[in-house]
Order: C-alpha cells, then sequence, then structure tokens
C-alpha cells in the first residue's frame, strides 16, 4: 500500500492493532472502542473491520486490507520460527541416531525423547499453518473444555455456547493448557455483549516450554484468526480468551 497511513485500528482476526505503532485492543467490537479517540467504526459488508478519526468505504477497505497483511505477517513470522526449530530437532535426532549407530550405544536413551520433541514441533507447525476446513458453528464450551483440559478446575455453565469449528476449539485450548501449565488450572467464564470472555488461571510454579512459539505465538494465532476471536495474555496468572457468542437468532 503506497503512501502514510492516517492513523487508524485495524482488525485482525478477532482484536484490533493500532497503525502505526502496533498497540493491541479487543475483542473488536462496535461495543468496545479502542482508546485515544473519538474513533468512528470502519464497517465493510455488515462486519466491524477498524477505527478511524473519519469513516468511509475507502477507509474501510484499506482497514480490511491492512488487517489481512498484518494477520499473514504474523502466520509467516510464525510459520519461519516454527520451521526453524523443527529443522533444528530433526538435524539433532539424525546425528544422535548415526552416533548410536557407530559405536555409542549409550546416546539410544536419549533417541525416544528427540523424536517425541520432534513430533511435538511437528504439530505445532501444522496448527499454525492448518486453514480451518469446518464451517462455524455453535459449540458447547465445557464439552471442548472437558476433552481439552480434563483435569482442569471447570467453572463454565452449560449457557456458554461459542460460534466456531470445534476440532479448532480443542486445540485451542490444548495449547492453552500445555503453555500455562502448572501445578493446576482452573476456567470460568463470562457473557460480555456479543463474546465470551473465557479465564484461564494457573497457581504454582509456570514449567517454561522448551520452545517458546508453541506458547502464546501459537495460541494467539490460532485464538485470533482461526477463531476470529482474542486473547489478552496481559494476567501474569494465566489468560484471557474472547469467542464469538453463539445465537439462535
Amino acid at each position: 500500500m503506497n503512501g502514510p497511513v492516517a492513523p487508524m485500528w485495524v482488525r485482525v482476526g478477532g482484536g484490533l492493532e493500532s497503525v502505526p505503532d502496533h498497540q493491541r485492543h479487543g475483542p473488536a467490537d462496535a461495543e468496545f472502542p479502542p482508546p485515544g479517540g473519538p474513533w468512528e467504526a470502519l464497517v465493510l459488508n455488515g462486519r466491524l473491520v477498524g477505527w478511524a478519526e473519519r469513516s468511509g468505504l475507502r477507509t474501510a477497505r484499506q482497514s480490511a486490507e491492512l488487517g489481512q497483511r498484518f494477520e499473514n505477517e504474523q502466520r509467516d513470522y510464525l510459520l519461519g520460527r516454527l520451521g526453524h526449530k523443527l529443522r533444528s530437532s530433526v538435524l539433532a535426532l539424525q546425528e544422535s541416531a548415526r552416533q548410536a549407530a557407530f559405536g555409542r550405544p549409550e546416546m539410544l536413551e536419549g533417541l525416544f525423547e528427540q523424536a517425541q520433541e520432534v513430533g511435538r514441533r511437528a504439530a505445532g507447525l501444522e496448527a499454525a499453518a492448518v486453514e480451518p476446513k469446518d464451517s462455524a458453528r455453535g459449540v458447547v464450551l465445557g464439552a471442548v473444555l472437558n476433552l481439552a483440559m480434563p483435569t482442569a478446575s471447570n467453572n463454565v455453565g452449560a449457557e456458554a455456547v461459542v460460534l466456531g469449528s470445534e476440532p479448532v476449539m480443542v486445540e485451542a485450548f490444548t495449547r492453552v493448557r500445555d503453555w500455562l501449565l502448572g501445578d493446576s488450572l482452573s476456567v470460568s467464564a463470562e457473557r460480555i455483549g456479543g463474546w465470551w470472555k473465557i479465564q484461564v488461571t494457573a497457581t504454582g510454579e509456570r514449567k517454561p516450554l522448551p520452545v517458546p512459539e508453541l506458547g502464546e505465538p501459537l495460541v494467539r494465532l490460532v485464538v485470533d484468526t482461526q477463531l476470529d476471536g482474542w486473547l489478552d495474555a496481559s494476567r501474569p496468572d494465566g489468560a484471557d480468551i474472547y469467542l464469538p457468542a453463539y445465537s439462535t437468532r
């Protein structure tokens, strides 16, 4: 896009990102305008695509284009990082196997864990790269949590029904569980406007992931872009995830 862009907030997945300083705000909702206004909502084909000092079709299209570009850039960056980490683990596994085959039988002990690490990194790369094929539908959040976080303290009621792809939701909350892993996890949810705010809280000592990109960066990509939600990771003891509420109307 040529020329300078006026200050605005563009929609990236289910959240907002400011131009030009790339601050985050969410979720993307006409009821929750970003700070620093006054702003006018930018709507394209009935969908909120951003906020600007002045609304209009041209500005709305510009915001939608920028949002898609930011989303693509974030996915490409994460795929590049995960691809690099996967190649590193494959090379380490190959070298260990070579040494074990040529007179270093003690190297066999570590091969299983190295192979598992290759599998974990490959699965993370797949989760970032996949384009969901399921159409969005109403999904009972409690059922997703039972699959993804079976040991968590679940305080989510049966009325919490969100709009999205169930397999992607299971993937997202499984990744959240691994990222926030502490002594225990608790989950609660509350309805805020057209969203369900899901609070996941960890207690006890957190264990850092060997590959940091499989934590918050991957969760953010899956939640924000594949589920059209918004991840707020500002809490030191956990994270808040906003997902679109399912409406029967």
